[in-house]
């Protein structure tokens, strides 16, 4: 299993309903997220800063990945982006993190 660490930025007048949306995540996009591998998928917020900090547990990278080329992942892209900072293509700007240690 493979785990991914991402950083990605709130508004700061959008935390409120970033959780919101995210308790009410669509059935579509629970789905997708399973069909391409995600496991284990935690969000968490620092509300200082703005920054979100995703961990989710995959099997294969490259295969998850291609999530970003269904059309109900750019849907919800598009329903999150006033809340975030976001790419040409409405997903969410974001940071890969390197996992530097970890323990069983």
């Amino acid at each position: 299993m493979k785990r991914i660490g991402q950083v990605m930025y709130l508004h700061k007048d959008a935390y409120d309903e970033y959780e919101k949306r995210h308790a009410e995540l669509w059935p579509e996009m629970k789905e997708a997220l399973k069909e391409h591998g995600a496991n284990n998928y935690s969000i968490y917020l620092n509300k200082e800063t703005g920054q979100t900090f995703a961990y989710l547990e995959v099997p294969d990278v490259e295969a998850y990945n291609k999530i970003a080329e269904t059309d109900i992942c750019k849907k919800w892209w598009k329903y999150m982006k006033p809340l975030m900072e976001t790419n040409e293509d409405d997903s969410p700007v974001a940071t890969d993190l390197k996992e530097v240690f970890h323990l069983d």
